[in-house]
């Protein structure tokens, strides 16, 4: 088996450290039972994924965005989707006031009592009445 050298993997990836990153995910994918696409000649995970790196018989593009969502801990949720937004205008928000109601909640527009949107200025007294 001809050795593995870093020079024969640069060519492909520049940067080391992308690299080692890259070769690293590609050595994890086949443990876990990935297809090998070059024999593996007794190597080991790790030189299997730089000799197929060096021989441009894997998808480097995959490979990379494998390990960005390997390494990905939080997925923003960008909030409600349209079509969630036109279930709600459609029935006139009585979903949204069922499920206040079923939590004992009310819902008060700015329009129903005329001071506008805000919150309201509540007394101690009086929250020691509702506790």
């Amino acid at each position: 088996m001809a050795r593995v050298t870093v020079e024969d993997c640069i060519l492909e990836i520049p940067n080391r450290f992308d690299l080692v990153m890259i070769a690293g995910q590609r050595a994890r994918d086949i443990s876990a039972g990935g297809q090998l696409t070059i024999d593996r000649d007794n190597d080991k995970n790790p030189v299997v994924a730089l000799r197929e790196i060096a021989d441009k018989t894997v998808d480097l593009g995959n490979l990379q965005e494998a390990l960005v969502r390997g390494l990905q801990r939080v997925v923003e949720d960008d909030g409600p989707e349209d079509d969630d937004m036109s279930a709600i205008e459609a029935d006139g928000g009585a979903a949204i006031e069922e499920a206040a109601d079923a939590l004992g909640m009310q819902i008060q527009s700015a329009k129903e009592d005329g001071a506008g949107a805000g919150f309201e200025d509540v007394d101690e007294e009086v929250l020691g009445r509702e506790g």
